[in-house]
């Protein structure tokens, strides 16, 4: 099971920064790839970012890429989604998820076994 968390409120004006944490229990995160995924309102769930079991490698959609960081404490049994410079269209509900994706550079959830249950972040303009 995953219990995820936002630092800070899920409300931030743009060009502000909020991170998201998921812990897991019942499981070892260090078995699995993490992803975070997210899904605006009256849109399908997209891939956000991919990070490796052992964290040395890590991929981004090109709407984040550079904003935001994907991170894991596998001692903590913990992944973080650092978002900085937030735009109104980062707006969503945001998902952790842990598998064995054959391509995480997809950012598909193919392959994806445990979800958390998502976290509301507002980006007002």
């Amino acid at each position: 099971m995953f219990s995820c968390r936002r630092s800070g409120g899920g409300l931030v004006q743009a060009g502000g920064s909020l991170r998201l944490s998921c812990a897991a229990s019942g499981f070892a995160l260090d078995y699995y790839a993490i992803g975070w995924f997210r899904q605006a309102p009256g849109k399908e769930r997209e891939g956000v970012a991919c990070i490796s079991r052992s964290g040395g490698s890590t991929y981004y959609a090109d709407s984040v890429k550079g904003r935001f960081t994907i991170s894991r404490d596998n001692a903590k049994n913990t992944v973080y989604l650092q978002m900085n410079s937030l735009k109104p269209e980062d707006t969503a509900v945001y998902y952790c998820a842990a598998g064995s994706p054959r391509r995480p550079s997809l950012l598909g959830e193919d392959g994806m076994d445990y979800w958390g249950k998502g976290t509301q972040v507002t980006v007002s303009s």
